[in-house]
């Protein structure tokens, strides 16, 4: 149970203006296999999930979108084919390595002019109110501290009629999936992670706020508060990720 003074970090307990700092700290050390350990991780199934998100996104040539704790650029890259040569995509994460990798990705892949990379908090994101047409943010929501100042910063910002899309881990749901996916986390993850990335505890972490994020009906309740409408979950492989939706009015 989180308190005023400590949160969760993992299963562990820290003091909360200690998080962002850790979690920036995990985030730096896996930022160069963050995109193998992925692949490795999901058996490339992540890809399909983004697809999936995107697919759902409802934007056309000329809008703007913000990818919020965005990395390295994956869901950033499918919203700037969506909104075109026209449009205007922002990548943000509160980690530079992280986004570091991100903007060079977008400029490899040809795109200049109408992408801006900004380090930002996702409880506070530095922009106008009613600025975005669609805001993503996928596999970050579980690291914020403050998950519900960060559903309302998100809120705040998009344009009225806009969607926000939270792609992110959560509760299995198929039947005898549960024990196996435990298995999986908590033994397979950190071997993986110290064999390709150098770092066990970094996959050991990912395991354990994955368990510590809030359920999918939890999580819908969160974004109905913050104010968001029309809101709904569909659940991805068995449940071990669901896609929240939700509109402003």
């Amino acid at each position: 149970m989180e308190t005023p003074d400590q949160v969760d970090f993992g299963f562990e307990r820290v003091a909360r203006d200690d998080k962002a700092e850790r979690v920036r700290s995990v985030f730096a050390s896996v930022a160069g296999k963050y995109d193998v350990m992925n692949d490795l991780m999901s058996f490339g199934v992540h890809r399909l999930w983004k697809q999936f998100t995107l697919s759902l996104t409802g934007l056309r040539p000329g809008q703007r979108a913000l990818d919020v704790a965005g990395g390295t650029g994956d869901l950033a890259l499918g919203l700037l084919r969506q909104v075109g040569k026209t449009g205007h995509v922002v990548l943000s994460d509160v980690n530079p390595a992280m986004l570091d990798i991100g903007r060079d990705r977008l400029l490899d892949k040809g795109w200049v002019g109408n992408v801006e990379c900004v380090v930002a908090n996702a409880e506070s994101l530095p922009f106008e109110d009613n600025s975005f047409n669609c805001i993503t943010i996928g596999f970050g929501l579980r690291n914020v501290t403050d998950k519900a100042a960060a559903l309302k910063s998100m809120y705040r910002v998009l344009k009225p009629g806009g969607q926000l899309l939270v792609l992110e881990f959560s509760t299995p749901v198929a039947p005898g999936l549960k024990p196996l996916y435990d298995t999986y986390s908590f033994k397979v993850l950190p071997l993986l992670g110290r064999i390709v990335a150098q770092d066990s505890a970094s996959y050991r972490y990912l395991a354990e706020s994955i368990r510590m994020h809030p359920n999918q009906e939890t999580l819908l309740e969160m974004l109905q508060t913050a104010g968001f409408a029309q809101t709904r979950y569909h659940n991805l492989t068995g449940g071990i990720v669901a896609l929240h939706r939700g509109y402003k009015v």
